[in-house]
């Protein structure tokens, strides 16, 4: 609720009333040139925005005509290439598993690093 006695009220016309008198409107060269700047602004906003579109379409448009990836499907069969593994050989049969002298293992890498041994 206002007051009608308040005493600041004269003070705050006072000042509204002084910088009524001291205001001077723009220039119109000033606003002009202040509306050009906006609008040199807006049409630089949308280039912008216009590039993005096409630039994101070209994108779209080469990842569809490059065609989809190649589905990968797990395997559940070995391939045709691959040898039949160990599991599915057949067991031996009695006459390979002759008892006699075994063959001596040969090393697969070198014994001897520069020296020579004669076998024992």
């Amino acid at each position: 609720m206002p007051e009608a006695h308040d005493p600041l009220r004269p003070l705050f016309r006072q000042a509204a009333d002084a910088a009524r008198a001291r205001t001077v409107p723009a220039p119109v060269a000033q606003i002009a040139a202040r509306g050009r700047r906006a609008r040199r602004r807006r049409i630089a906003a949308f280039a912008a925005g216009a590039c993005l579109v096409l630039l994101g379409g070209g994108a779209l448009t080469a990842s569809l005509v490059s065609g989809p990836a190649p589905v990968t499907t797990p395997v559940t069969r070995p391939s045709p290439d691959l040898p039949p593994s160990p599991a599915t050989t057949p067991p031996p049969t009695p006459d390979s598993t002759a008892v006699g002298p075994s063959p001596t293992p040969t090393p697969t890498w070198p014994l001897s690093m520069g020296t020579t041994t004669s076998p024992a």
